[in-house]
């Protein structure tokens, strides 16, 4: 893990705020610093769907039934994801209000249909911990003009595939794309066993083909490898077969569209930094979360002209995908 991202919030504040109380001063001042470094976390995180490969559900057309979410919790058993309660859902407004509604007339746990009626949510159900967030991100599917792009040679294995029948001169691929081949199947991860659902792969780069529709294709899957057949990290039921037809999920150019994602809480891992404390400032001090793994520095300084206490608070954090097979992206 790197931790290069570096966020911050600055606000200023008179020694007449200071007089305030200690909730006044934590509501108009702290908690709206803390609230934008915090979301600014959590945008990056869920920016960690790039490197998911699993998705169900499609692309530009929000979720209406329960079957969609049901698949993803499927796609997670399948990767021998744990059976536990540290699977969640993280999904857009949208998805939340579709399904929310789409529910309403079910016959459940009577706590459940309070929840969803009172508060608008689907709090936990299914398996999995609900939640909803302005964050989730988009992606556009790319410009591939559907039909005719199949694997050029059989046997290929790795994360580059080398492909044609595409549009010529033409970026046909995005970066987070999901893509299968005909004939590769995904494998139970412990018995090796195919599980009878082509194997999806999501694309690690924008891909542009050549005058005469060529393009390799960087991909990758379960552990963050590309296709391999055999051995103890087996991923695929075979290797595509020469002229094997490649499917996209999602339409050509269909999006912006979020991603909602469900998880294991192993899927992901975040963790940030101690900044260092400097000298000759009004004050500097540092707070620690050991369980959140988060580290907040703020830097205290004061300017006498205007009787103003300017403050940053800080973090230098890092997120990374660790088992990319314990998340299934959701699309809508």
């Amino acid at each position: 893990m790197v931790l290069t991202t570096q966020r911050g919030v600055d606000i200023a504040f008179s020694s007449a705020d200071l007089a305030l109380s200690i909730d006044d001063f934590s509501d108009r001042f702290i908690k709206p610093a803390i609230a934008n470094v915090a979301n600014g976390i959590d945008f990056d995180g869920l920016g960690q769907y790039i490197n998911i490969y699993n998705e169900v559900g499609t692309p530009g057309t929000v979720p209406n039934a329960l079957l969609t979410y049901l698949q993803a919790g499927q796609r997670l058993d399948e990767e021998a994801a744990p059976r536990d309660n540290d699977r969640s859902l993280v999904i857009s407004p949208a998805m939340q209000a579709t399904i929310v509604d789409a529910l309403k007339g079910l016959f459940q746990d009577a706590d459940s249909i309070s929840e969803q009626y009172l508060r608008g949510t689907m709090g936990r159900t299914i398996g999995f911990k609900w939640s909803m967030d302005q964050n989730v991100r988009t992606q556009t599917v790319g410009a591939y003009s559907p039909g005719g792009a199949t694997v050029t040679g059989g046997g290929q294995s790795g994360s580059s595939i080398l492909t044609g029948g595409w549009p010529n001169t033409t970026q046909v691929l995005n970066q987070g794309d999901v893509i299968t081949f005909a004939g590769v199947f995904a494998v139970n991860p412990q018995n090796r066993q195919s599980t009878g659902a082509l194997r999806q792969f999501v694309v690690l780069a924008n891909v542009t083909s050549s005058g005469g529709g060529v393009a390799t294709i960087p991909v990758a899957c379960s552990g963050g490898f590309g296709l391999i057949a055999a051995g103890p990290f087996q991923n695929v039921s075979a290797l595509p077969l020469g002229s094997a037809a490649i499917t996209v999920s999602g339409a050509s150019g269909t999006g912006p569209s979020p991603r909602g994602l469900a998880f294991h809480k192993d899927a992901f891992a975040f963790a940030s930094a101690d900044l260092p404390l400097p000298k000759g400032v009004d004050m500097a001090a540092r707070v620690n979360d050991k369980q959140l793994g988060m580290s907040l520095r703020l830097i205290r300084a004061y300017d006498i002209n205007t009787d103003r206490f300017p403050c940053r608070v800080e973090i230098l954090y890092g997120w990374t995908t660790l088992y990319p097979e314990l998340c299934v992206r959701i699309a809508s």
